[in-house]
């Protein structure tokens, strides 16, 4: 028997799943409620629909329009949320700056998405200038200046005018038409750490998808939950995937939301404390800035809930975030994925008395809806799902972006097998439980035993005296690689090979880890590398000490 089909109306309409719609609910029920830029704007959703009209309207006048790429350079901030609905709503694309990236990487990210129009902000101007002249196609640039000092100074020669006279200006806001689900509405360029980065683009059906996707309740009554009683504040780069999307989140269900703009811990505790900021996310040396700022500046953190991406959430900052008050909860994804693929969840314990595992809670966690996951090995046949069999987390997903922008090559490899590759090495357990083990490229191999480089700095940080901790594989002519340290003290305690090798030893006695996995080498830095996005950047530490 065929497949069958629904019978339709002659007048029937075909709902498109299109970013403008995630503005439909809070619009109606929410219109007066606030959104906050640090301590210089409040405004409503009702304020917020008129400047998204106001902007496309700005945008089409100076040469955007269907298919066109939009930069942003901008600290988070309600601009930013405005132009992730302006620009894809009025069918162009919206392209959010890596601002952190060398300046090259930043040339070539404009010219490889054929930017049209640049909207960038005063303090990115030297970034700008700095590659001005090697860009192409760009038909105009709108300057963002929101800095007191810089009130009356002359803007540059090249730019049409400022973003606030922009709007101001406006009579007539844009008229949106509907749009193709399918079109494009963003991309990005991923920091991969060798040759060009890889540009990734998502259409509005994707990303409606998983903003739905991320606003699940998980299956727990304790928290992940976002809800209209929330008081949102992103604290991861809303450059960076969306911002894990949760912006679009924050919107469609209509929260306060507050909007901290540059990365400042007075402010963001500030921001807090005045307005009850209760929902969050952000990599971990946020989560580590933001507990020590509050230490100063002794804001209670009780109650707010951060989900931690990015890299993996050591189980000595869960506690000391969880001694605090904080809900901590781990989320996994990559830029490839939009990013939400796993939440940590508390599904298990059903009193709510009852403590939560450190180790359960750092984990990548279980998939969220409409996610499909795999650990396979080299010939992409399953592993075991008893949480020790490890193998490449390979996924599904509607939302996943379908490959590199002009790389035939990597996204064939990309999509080998017609998985999405994480280059991830997992396990996944009977409660369907996904613990990232280690990146492919930083598992060390030493004695033919593979070595997980994460779980040894799991283990190292909760030494005392540790502040951060790296472990790589460093060359040996005996043993192929051995795992070396390089750590940040604390400064309540000076650690030793000795002492971080304590813990290491105990979990090589409990046969939890291989008797090659004990540190011959540490070393002591002040600070530890980093990405455009936080994370510790290993092939620095590589070349350094190798």
């Amino acid at each position: 028997m065929a497949l069958r089909y629904a019978s339709r109306a002659d007048e029937a309409y075909d709902f498109p799943l299109t970013i403008g719609h995630l503005l439909d609910a809070a619009l109606a029920t929410s219109a007066e409620q606030e959104i906050v830029y640090r301590d210089r704007l409040t405004m409503t959703y009702r304020d917020l629909r008129g400047r998204i009209g106001r902007l496309a309207r700005v945008l089409s006048d100076h040469g955007a329009g269907e298919g066109t790429t939009v930069a942003v350079m901008d600290w988070d901030s309600h601009r930013y949320l405005e132009a992730y609905f302006a620009v894809p709503m009025m069918g162009a694309v919206l392209m959010t700056v890596n601002v952190r990236l060398p300046t090259a990487q930043i040339q070539y990210t404009l010219n490889h998405a054929k930017t049209e129009v640049i909207v960038v902000h005063r303090d990115f101007l030297p970034l700008l200038d700095a590659v001005r002249d090697t860009l192409t196609g760009v038909k105009a640039i709108i300057v963002i200046d929101e800095d007191e000092d810089s009130a009356g100074a002359a803007l540059p020669a090249y730019a049409v005018s400022e973003y606030e006279a922009l709007l101001a200006q406006v009579e007539e806001p844009f008229a949106f038409c509907p749009i193709d689900e399918n079109a494009i509405a963003t991309t990005f360029y991923t920091t991969g750490t060798t040759g060009d980065p890889k540009g990734v683009e998502y259409s509005h059906r994707q990303i409606v998808l998983l903003t739905l996707a991320s606003n699940a309740p998980f299956g727990t009554t304790r928290r992940p939950g976002f809800g209209i009683n929330d008081v949102y504040m992103p604290l991861t780069p809303m450059f960076h995937v969306h911002a894990w999307c949760l912006p679009y989140v924050a919107t469609m269900i209509g929260v306060k939301q507050v909007y901290p703009g540059k990365y400042e811990p007075d402010m963001i505790c500030r921001l807090r404390r005045e307005h009850g900021v209760t929902f969050s996310h952000c990599v971990p040396t946020i989560l580590q800035m933001v507990l020590g700022a509050a230490a100063e500046s002794e804001v209670d953190l009780a109650g707010w809930t951060m989900i931690i991406g990015g890299s993996a959430l050591t189980e000595a900052t869960w506690k000391d975030a969880t001694a605090r008050g904080m809900n901590v909860n781990v989320g996994y994804g990559m830029s490839e994925t939009g990013p939400m693929l796993t939440q940590s969840r508390a599904a298990q314990y059903r009193d709510e008395s009852e403590p939560l595992d450190p180790h359960v809670m750092t984990m990548a966690g279980v998939t969220v809806p409409l996610v499909s996951a795999r650990v396979v090995d080299e010939d992409m046949n399953d592993v075991a799902h008893d949480g020790v069999a490890r193998g490449e987390l390979v996924v599904r997903a509607p939302w996943l972006t379908q490959g590199y922008v002009g790389n035939a090559d990597a996204s064939a490899q990309l999509w080998r097998g017609g998985w999405m590759h994480t280059q991830d090495i997992a396990t996944i357990d009977a409660m369907g439980r996904v613990q990232i083990r280690d990146r492919l490229k930083d598992v060390i191999k030493s004695g033919g035993e593979w070595i997980p480089s994460l779980e040894i700095e799991d283990l190292i940080a909760g030494t005392r005296g540790v502040a951060e901790v790296a472990v790589i594989g460093v060359p040996d002519p005996h043993w192929g690689e051995r795992p070396a340290a390089v750590i940040v003290a604390s400064g309540d305690a000076t650690p030793t090979l000795e002492t971080v090798n304590e813990p290491l030893q105990q979990a090589i006695a409990d046969g939890l880890l291989s008797r090659y996995a004990a540190i011959e080498r540490m070393e002591l830095r002040d600070a530890l590398p980093r990405t455009s996005v936080g994370k510790i950047d290993k092939k620095r530490i590589r070349a350094d000490i190798s």
